[in-house]
């Protein structure tokens, strides 16, 4: 076992709150990830590491590695590792203390509670205390952050948080399928309307991607990823004044963030006690 070692499944932007956070505290983390992440916040999304070798997230240096023997290495040098594993074969090897699954995929892809001594799951699909020991509160409002020891969390809605007035409209998806072709970048200002990239389709079609709302783009699918009808491609932030926001960790994030950190922190303490 990796003394202090947490394994965190998922490198997307709500998983990055809690990686984040965890690092900040001084715990070495290791993220897995699936071969082609298809985060749209990608500027606070360490799963960006897949793709570019390294990617940086407020102070936070996030690195690709091929094996599992490398982690010393970039834990040493103050960093994250991340590596390909969808199916936690890591976790296997290394023995961690700690497993959380911060994928969001709505439902369990193989999370078990017998991963580790403490294992976490943000969000609904999971039953707490019994696919894994607790569940993380993921959906927006009073009970955000809520730690849950017994039963699942809040199913999901599939309706995107307020904000200034919008809700299904400032998230942009798919009108066909397709690779998509960006026009525009995370932080560019658009008007409602504005063709923002195309999905170019075998045929040699290309559908336009309009931005539903006047605002700043918070996040969007990479250039050339490959789309499905319906899968969602870009955020649309409406007030101009929070560009900041597209290149910072969120509220929600860090929110859910905190209260992973009180229950790893718990279970320290506790294995100290004993």
């Amino acid at each position: 076992m990796k003394e202090g070692c947490i394994v965190v499944r998922g490198g997307g932007d709500i998983a990055t709150g809690t990686i984040h956070r965890l690092w900040k505290s001084g715990f070495k983390v290791l993220v897995l990830e699936i071969e082609y992440p298809a985060a749209i916040r990608r500027q606070v999304s360490v799963c960006e590491a897949v793709y570019q070798g390294t990617t940086l997230v407020e102070g936070m240096t996030a690195v690709r590695i091929k094996d599992v023997r490398e982690v010393d290495s970039v834990w040493q040098a103050g960093n994250v590792p991340v590596i390909v594993d969808p199916t936690g074969k890591s976790i296997d090897e290394l023995k961690p203390d700690v497993v959380i699954d911060a994928i969001l995929a709505k439902k369990n892809l193989g999370t078990t509670g017998d991963m580790a001594p403490l294992t976490i799951a943000l969000g609904p699909g999971f039953v707490a205390g019994q696919d894994v020991d607790y569940v993380i509160e993921t959906s927006r409002g009073h009970n955000l952050g809520r730690i849950i020891s017994e039963g699942p969390a809040k199913p999901n809605t599939g309706i995107p948080g307020v904000i200034a007035g919008y809700s299904k409209e400032r998230v942009i998806h798919a009108p066909g399928e397709g690779i998509m072709r960006n026009a525009a970048h995370i932080g560019d200002v658009v008007s409602k309307g504005q063709v923002i990239g195309w999905i170019e389709q075998t045929n040699g079609e290309k559908i336009p991607v309009e931005a539903t709302i006047p605002g700043v783009i918070r996040g969007l699918i990479r250039d050339a990823y490959p789309v499905t009808a319906g899968f969602k491609i870009s955020d649309i932030d409406p007030r101009e004044s929070e560009l900041n926001n597209c290149f910072t960790i969120s509220d929600k994030a860090r929110c859910i963030a905190g209260s992973v950190l009180e229950l790893v922190c718990g279970y320290w303490m506790k294995e100290k006690e004993d």
